[in-house]
């Protein structure tokens, strides 16, 4: 619910893409309620058109507001229809009234106010609200900070849609790793008990309750004794904790890659798990996240055959302007979006020796394994024995994300990567990214993993370039 420390009873204002971005909006606001103006729906009507995510939820809004009109009297529409009861398989708390715009106000406002017609249209209604009814806190809920600006030149209160922000401080995201205190080992160190499976070395480290730690989160001290481990539970008042692979060191290097710091060398532990179906990487440019995600694929596909083939997409959103239709087919449509595939393939092949003959068959046999799909045509699908990575998540919607991630069959595991402070997607912020929330959604699931990768490691000018500009 938009957050706001006002006393009586508030009436909300919905601009029209606040129901574009979230079509169960209307059941967010608790026991308050809610106003939509006449101009709304027929920007609605405008966007109805179309598969894009807009379209749909335009649809998808409208269909929303049908029902909830269908099971309404007509004294109903006018007094008020109380969400509650007639749409209940939504958030039970929502036990407000929506209101529709019925009388026709005079524009009350500046002739100079510049601006597109639907903004100064809702800013006029919320205007007019206010004089109809001056006992209630009238609010006008936007997306769009222009309007939110105007209005708030006009005496209007207006707020962002905080509902779909997963934390409210993207500080407090989880890192996916925690750095022990220098005294641990001497509050906890007590009953410790090891024991080994094969080449595999567990601690069950007692009175671990207390502690903030979720499955697979890595725990580690830097300082003497050194220690690097993965969380493997963390259950009652005991964690048993495992000693993570070294994947730094030359004999465990990963299709020719080593890890060149401790975070890169948490996500290949988590890349190359078997028993993790799901794995987030986060981080800036020049981080590693797709070349350490490439190489591990390749790996587990080629030589371990744990799965069939190699799945990379990404959202579709250019950097600069749209360059137009492309020509071809769904992979070769997709191929100008996949520079980064093709560039980390390159560094891939530089770490095979051999004669020019045989890194062609090899190049050959990687591409053959290696697909590239689009998200658009993803929904119905079930991939089985995939190593799927989707590529710049952080302009992923949660919807979206939650319809990739359905789309998993047995044996498949999904990678996310992405940087969250390069989202290209309107309406969505680093709190609001499908990259966020299923970081957070994912974080106490004992197949899941997450990892923010904080040192570039692409050369001295990206890191430069990245801390400086």
């Amino acid at each position: 619910m938009v957050k706001r420390r006002l006393k009586g009873s508030r009436l909300f204002v919905l601009d029209t893409n606040i129901l574009l971005h979230d079509p169960g909006a209307l059941f967010h606001f608790q026991e308050h309620d809610i106003y939509i103006p006449m101009v709304v729906l027929e920007e609605l009507d405008g966007q109805k058109k179309g598969t894009s995510e807009v379209a749909r939820n335009a649809r998808q809004s409208s269909r929303i507001i049908e029902e909830l009109m269908s099971h309404a009297s007509p004294d109903a529409i006018h007094e008020g229809i109380v969400l509650k009861k007639h749409y209940i398989n939504h958030d039970k708390q929502a036990s407000g009234k929506l209101f529709f715009q019925v009388d026709e106000f005079g524009t009350d406002l500046p002739k100079s106010l510049p601006g597109n017609k639907p903004d100064n249209s809702i800013l006029a209604t919320t205007l007019a609200l206010q004089k109809k009814y001056p006992d209630k806190n009238i609010i006008l809920v936007s997306k769009d900070i222009n309007l939110r600006i105007k209005a708030a030149i006009l005496g209007v209160v207006a707020e962002d849609y905080y509902t779909d922000r997963v934390v409210e401080d993207i500080t407090g995201l989880y890192h996916g790793s925690v750095e022990l205190p220098a005294n641990f080992w001497e509050t906890h160190g007590k009953d410790l008990h090891v024991w080994q499976e094969g080449s595999r070395t567990f601690y069950r480290i007692k009175n671990t309750k207390k502690l903030s730690w979720y499955p697979n989160q890595f725990i580690y001290q830097q300082s003497e004794p050194v220690f690097e481990g993965i969380i493997r539970s963390h259950e009652g008042e005991d964690s048993i904790v495992e000693l993570v692979t070294d994947y730094r060191h030359a004999k465990h290097a990963v299709w020719g890659i080593q890890a060149r710091n401790l975070e890169q060398n948490f996500a290949l532990n988590l890349l190359m798990d078997p028993d993790i179906d799901f794995v987030s990487l986060m981080g800036i440019a020049g981080t590693g996240k797709t070349l350490l995600t490439l190489a591990a694929g390749l790996m587990q596909t080629l030589e371990f055959k744990r799965y069939r083939e190699i799945i990379m997409t990404r959202v579709t959103v250019p950097l600069g302007e749209d360059i137009g239709f492309l020509p071809g087919t769904e992979e070769e449509k997709m191929t100008p979006w996949m520079g980064a595939l093709m560039d980390n393939l390159e560094v891939l092949h530089c770490c095979d020796d051999g004669q020019d003959w045989q890194k062609t068959v090899t190049t050959d046999l990687i591409r053959n394994k290696i697909k590239i799909r689009s998200l658009n045509f993803m929904r119905g699908r079930t991939f089985l024995q995939k190593y799927i990575i989707i590529d710049e998540a952080q302009n992923l919607t949660s919807k979206q994300m939650k319809a990739l991630l359905t789309r998993a069959g047995p044996g498949t595991k999904i990678v996310c990567i992405g940087d969250i402070k390069q989202i290209d997607t309107p309406y969505l912020t680093e709190t609001t990214s499908g990259l966020t929330y299923a970081v957070d959604r994912f974080k106490t699931w004992a197949h899941g993993g997450h990892v923010t990768l904080a040192r570039g490691e692409r050369s001295r000018l990206a890191d430069f370039a990245a801390e400086h500009l």
